[in-house]
């Protein structure tokens, strides 16, 4: 297979397998979440539970002192390498072409020397993040394949990207097509692993929030 033939399949029958298998990944994950159902809480309800799931989606996305003065170096690295990855994704240029051309929306773009400084910023923070998780022992030692699958296919596209943008050492045909296949490869992993929490986490706090406030208690 040529470049322009690895390109080509790349941006058709490659892209639509990976989208495909996203988007039924997502939906049987998410419907098997939904069907596990809960039992019917025959207490007294000591408060709102849908105020309360709705407060708590807000509120945990800054976390409290305590937590932050225990674990501020995973949480901030956790700020900077999710920031990253969402400007990386949804404001280069090239990106919002690409959703231009699929879902008929456009936005601003930043400026490539912001995307590719952010990007950068985004790679070394994520090695720095497995490198604390091999030296943590209780981190290495509650680490499992699915962690290191989920960074790996993380960083992948980010990696693949910089060199695609800068086109070092193949033709930019070649560079694009394996920007475009790990790109690929994290949408057919992701819905099986622990990236899933993407899309349910706001889910989990909603859950977790709601039982707290019919019980009275804040979360």
């Amino acid at each position: 297979m040529t470049e322009t033939e690895l390109l080509t399949w790349a941006r058709g029958p490659g892209f639509q397998i990976a989208s495909i298998i996203f988007a039924l990944g997502i939906m049987l994950r998410l419907g098997e979440i939904l069907m596990l159902g809960r039992k019917a809480n025959l207490a007294e309800a000591k408060g709102s539970a849908m105020s309360s799931g709705l407060r708590t989606v807000f509120s945990r996305t800054v976390p409290d002192a305590a937590t932050f003065k225990r674990s501020a170096f995973t949480v901030t690295a956790g700020y900077i390498f999710h920031i990253g990855l969402f400007v990386v994704i949804f404001l280069f240029a090239p990106h919002i072409l690409f959703f231009k051309d699929l879902l008929h929306v456009s936005w601003p773009a930043l400026p490539s020397p912001v995307i590719d400084a952010t990007s950068v910023i985004t790679i070394i923070t994520l090695v720095i993040v497995l490198v604390h998780r091999l030296r943590d022992p209780v981190k290495r030692f509650l680490s499992n394949y699915d962690d290191y699958l989920g960074w790996f296919v993380t960083i992948l596209p980010l990696i693949t990207g910089y060199i695609a943008f800068h086109r070092v050492g193949m033709t930019a045909p070649s560079l694009i097509a394996i920007h475009l296949l790990s790109v690929q490869l994290l949408m057919v992993v992701f819905p099986f692993t622990k990236l899933m929490h993407a899309f349910t986490i706001f889910l989990a706090r909603w859950y977790n929030g709601a039982i707290s406030g019919y019980r009275g208690v804040q979360s």
